[in-house]
């Protein structure tokens, strides 16, 4: 299955990529404009993610997908990069991370954004283990939480298990901002019938 699902999603993360060029490929010159000029204006919700720009090493550990809760896949020096896009005023942040998981490569490309109508965060990824959008969403007026409790819903591909092929999973990703210089990111999948469990740990640190 986790050949498959690497088979299946390489065009994608492909397109993705090419898509969002101005992702990672701002100049340094455009991104300290950007960072300068926009951020002069922020509102609270958008001034808060501020820290999560730079590079950061990602400490990475899946549970699924090729990983179990007893022998988790483990990578210890993926590079995860965020930054504004300028082209949207300076309202996303973006993430991309790369690196090796088990014996193939690992894509992710993940947009951060803030909705001040809601009050809420809302965070969607692309990545090269699962073939599919994973959209997630804050509750309204939850954005001063000290965690970002973000929840979805994604059709399994076969994630969770060969029995749960074509259902909706709920799940949620919990971003911690423990410090300017320390994150961490837990996806969890709740399968039909089994209590919330931990799908994916990322640990992020600065890299100086």
């Amino acid at each position: 299955m986790r050949t498959g699902l690497f088979r299946t999603f390489a065009p994608i993360v492909l397109a993705a990529t090419l898509s969002v060029t101005s992702c990672a490929a701002e100049d340094t010159e455009f991104a300290a404009t950007a960072t300068t000029t926009q951020h002069a204006a922020q509102d609270a919700g958008h001034a808060r993610l501020n820290q999560l720009v730079g590079e950061w090493t990602a400490e990475k550990s899946t549970f699924v997908a090729g990983g179990t809760p007893d022998a988790p896949l483990i990578t210890r020096d993926a590079v995860s990069r965020w930054s504004w896009i300028g082209e949207t005023g300076g309202n996303f942040l973006c993430e991309e991370v790369t690196g090796v998981i088990g014996d193939r490569p690992y894509y992710r490309l993940g947009l951060l954004g803030y909705s001040p109508v809601d009050d809420r965060y809302e965070w969607s990824t692309f990545d090269s283990v699962t073939p599919l959008t994973m959209a997630y969403r804050g509750a309204k007026g939850t954005a001063s939480n000290p965690d970002l409790s973000l929840p979805g819903e994604f059709t399994d591909p076969g994630i969770t298990g060969p029995a749960n092929v074509g259902k909706s999973i709920p799940m949620r990703t919990l971003i911690r901002l423990e410090s300017p210089n320390r994150m961490v990111m837990e996806l969890f999948f709740t399968p039909p019938g089994e209590p919330e469990r931990l799908a994916d740990r990322v640990v992020l640190t600065r890299r100086a």
